[in-house]
């Protein structure tokens, strides 16, 4: 049974900092690609970060650029996302999310989600 775990939210002031972490379990390939998507109240998901099986090819949403990291370690199966200078508007709910094989950054192009996990930013 394919599990995604998502934890490290919570809340925070603006200009702070905050790392999630989600850790995969039964999935049913090796090789993945790994991601962070996020919902606002009212907003629709939408793609914050990517990262390849190799950890060599990452992407990233140009709202986060330059302020979030992404990065993985396969030997757990376990993908980081480091958030720096928060802003009030990074407040949603961040969902880690996998797909097998071909690199992707649109919401409905992955098939395995985790619960989510909120993180509040205050001004």
């Amino acid at each position: 049974q394919v599990q995604l775990v998502e934890s490290g939210g919570g809340l925070v002031q603006a200009g702070g900092s905050r790392r999630l972490v989600c850790t995969a379990s039964g999935l049913p390939f090796n090789n993945f690609i790994m991601a962070w998507f996020r919902q606002a109240p009212g907003k629709e998901r939408e793609f914050v970060a990517a990262i390849a099986w190799s950890g060599g090819r990452k992407d990233y949403a140009e709202s986060v650029k330059g302020r979030f990291t992404i990065s993985r370690i396969n030997s757990n199966d376990t993908m980081y996302l480091q958030m720096n200078s928060l802003k009030p508007g990074d407040t949603a709910v961040y969902y880690c999310a996998v797909r097998p094989f071909t690199f992707a950054t649109k919401y409905h192009e992955y098939g395995y989600w985790g619960q989510g996990t909120q993180d509040t930013v205050s001004s």
